[in-house]
């Protein structure tokens, strides 16, 4: 596979600091800049074996990281290519206007990502606990007298439960943050986390976010993980 590997589009008066870091592949060419008037993208040469290894979508998000935590980037999803120089410089200049406006909105805020999982057996109890009919349907399960049809109703019954519980703490949770943020996006949570969303904060208000972030924490328990990641060191909420 031959052609370049895209990072990121930001101004090309932007700091890079990219000594140490490893490129996706793994290849020796270490990461470089290819400038198109007042924007910049961040490409290193395109691997041989394009695949989405831990340790090349680890060293894409270390990049853009760097260079987050140093003013406004736009991040490129992992495994963009193009054909060569040229053909970066060519889409720096034809989407160079919707770039810079996106950038402008970008300017003086960080990107922080959060994700929650709650424990499940704790996540069951809560269940169980708010639902006369999942009880006795579980208790008779428990106890061997229940039919094939019993097993479905309490599996359909908790699997319900379970997203209802979680699409309204999901909700609350967004809520509560949202006016600390300029902006946010709610993605598809991984298998074992009910909550993955984009905050967009203002410099000003991220240790106000952080802080919000904590008590949160706090005010949901220890049967709940906060993961919360940003353009500088990753903070960790803990109850």
């Amino acid at each position: 596979m031959s052609g370049v590997y895209v990072y990121a589009v930001t101004r090309s008066d932007h700091p890079l600091r990219l000594d140490g870091l490893r490129t996706v592949g793994g290849t020796e060419s270490p990461p470089r800049v290819v400038v198109h008037g007042p924007l910049a993208a961040v490409v290193s040469a395109a691997p041989p074996d394009l695949r989405p290894k831990r340790r090349d979508l680890a060293a894409h998000q270390a990049l853009q990281e760097r260079l987050m935590a140093d003013g406004s980037v736009l991040p490129m999803r992992f495994g963009l290519l193009a054909p060569d120089d040229t053909a970066v410089r060519t889409a720096l200049e034809q989407q160079g206007q919707d770039y810079a406006r996106r950038l402008g909105e970008l300017h003086g805020t960080a990107e922080f990502n959060l994700k929650a999982a709650h424990d499940q057996e704790d996540l069951l109890r809560e269940v169980l606990d708010g639902s006369e009919e999942a009880r006795r349907l579980n208790q008779c399960t428990r106890d061997g007298t229940g039919s094939y049809e019993d097993r479905l109703a309490l599996g359909e019954l908790v699997a319900r439960q379970v997203d209802a519980r979680q699409r309204r703490q999901a909700e609350e949770i967004v809520g509560r943050l949202s006016s600390l943020a300029r902006s946010s996006v709610v993605a598809d949570p991984a298998k074992d986390d009910f909550l993955n969303v984009s905050f967009l904060v203002e410099h000003a208000r991220a240790e106000e976010f952080t802080t919000a972030g904590r008590r949160l924490a706090q005010d949901y328990g220890a049967a709940y993980d906060f993961r919360l990641r940003g353009p500088l060191p990753p903070y960790s909420f803990a109850a």
